[in-house]
């Protein structure tokens, strides 16, 4: 059944659907870390820039939750497919108009403004990407297999984060930095448009899911999901919140964070640095498909909570490694990243299990998108802050934290909201 072209299809357009996207996401960190501190927030404290930077960057997690209300509203009650279009056509559209904003040098205080509505975009849209993508790959997943169906949508992070970082990589092999600041910055967010070419057209060719199909072939959709969510499904929204906070974390304290403070405080160059974080996103990609084929073997919730108690590990030896030259920066970014995939990979198949059909959008993606505004929305600020004050140690503290806050959702998840079904 895996091998049928349906199956194929449908696995496809969940992968792809979430690397544009997370493409997208994450040129915008990493232009966020190297460019846009002096372009449209200039100032004579490098620190501050870097700061006022990476808020812009927490824009987005503003608007997932908000984009995931809309987004799911629209899911649960017209379905999956129309939906996913919707999103990505919105954030692949936000990040090709950053190609073409003017700096503050230009037009003054409205080239930041002008970021941050984009920015705003991006997050929008992500905010209802991710749910939908998660429920099109486990809705139409055989028995036995929504681990490795869910993984699916989970493995767009590291594609995604491959195809950006290898990009900025090999624009700082061409240019000089002087041309890479200029003009060379915005030839990714230009290319974004090739890609959401891609995502559409794997999109438009898919039926919606059985699931919902068979929900709407009973019974009416809720009026309002939101509501019902809230309702009935409170604990379970709750608990879902917090496992998600750990993956976002570690993935913006190994990628945005990593890269604003190894290319400033530990004087890496750009090129040096990237190339680091691009060897070790393939052990995001590796713990991701060792987490997915666990979940199927004992269960979602159990591998979510072997990461989550592995991260607290993690958090503990950021300080001595990161300090470590050119191999401890490697090795703590690949053993993050490896443990990341354990905390995020199961994702796909545990938050779509805590809640049925009529209300699964939603509440999948504001589970996730409040995760996200938790673990990932101001950590780069945060870290930043830390790093500047107490040291590389204490953003491995913060994340150790982080960790605690899944461990603990993970143990409170009522055992009637565990994931068992992703039936109507």
């Amino acid at each position: 059944m895996v091998n049928q072209p349906s199956s194929a299809r449908i696995l496809t357009a969940s992968l792809v659907g979430t690397a544009v996207e997370f493409y997208d996401f994450y040129i915008y960190a990493t232009a966020a870390a190297l460019v846009f501190g002096p372009l449209f927030f200039p100032s004579d404290n490098p620190d501050l820039q870097l700061l006022l930077s990476f808020a812009s960057f927490a824009v987005a997690f503003v608007a997932r939750p908000i984009g995931a209300l809309v987004f799911g509203h629209y899911g649960d009650r017209l379905g999956r497919k129309s939906t996913l279009v919707a999103s990505l056509v919105l954030m692949g559209g936000s990040t090709f108009a950053i190609t073409f904003l003017p700096g503050y040098a230009v037009i003054g205080v409205a080239a930041p403004v002008l970021l941050c509505l984009l920015r705003f975009g991006q997050g929008f849209g992500l905010g209802g990407e991710w749910g939908g993508a998660a429920l099109l790959a486990v809705e139409n997943a055989p028995p036995g297999w929504r681990g490795r169906y869910g993984m699916f949508p989970q493995l767009g992070a590291p594609v995604g984060f491959i195809a950006a970082n290898g990009l900025f990589l090999a624009l700082g092999l061409w240019l000089d930095d002087g041309s890479f600041r200029e003009w060379g910055w915005r030839l990714p967010f230009a290319g974004s448009i090739l890609l959401v070419g891609i995502g559409l057209w794997v999109r438009l060719n898919i039926l919606e899911t059985p699931a919902f199909a068979a929900m709407t072939r009973h019974e009416k959709p809720p009026n309002v999901p939101l509501a019902e969510l809230i309702r009935h499904h409170g604990r379970a929204t709750l608990c879902g919140i917090a496992a998600a906070v750990t993956c976002f974390a570690i993935f913006y304290i190994c990628t945005a964070f990593a890269l604003g403070y190894g290319t400033t405080a530990l004087g890496y160059s750009r090129g040096e640095f990237l190339q680091l974080q691009l060897g070790a996103i393939l052990f995001l990609a590796g713990g991701i498909l060792v987490a997915g084929w666990l979940s199927d073997r004992t269960s979602a919730r159990a591998v979510l909570l072997w990461g989550s108690i592995a991260s607290i590990g993690v958090g503990a030896a950021m300080g001595p490694l990161m300090q470590a030259g050119a191999v401890g920066v490697f090795a703590f970014l690949a053993l993050g990243l490896f443990v990341m995939g354990f905390v995020y990979g199961p994702l796909g198949a545990f938050l779509p299990g805590l809640f049925p059909a009529r209300v699964r959008y939603t509440g999948a993606s504001v589970a996730f998108n409040m995760g996200g505004i938790i673990g990932g929305g101001l950590t780069p600020v945060i870290g930043q802050a830390l790093a500047s004050s107490y040291g590389i140690g204490a953003v491995g503290w913060y994340l150790a934290g982080a960790a605690l806050v899944s461990a603990g959702g993970l143990a409170l998840l009522p055992k009637t909201d565990r994931l068992s079904s992703v039936a109507p």
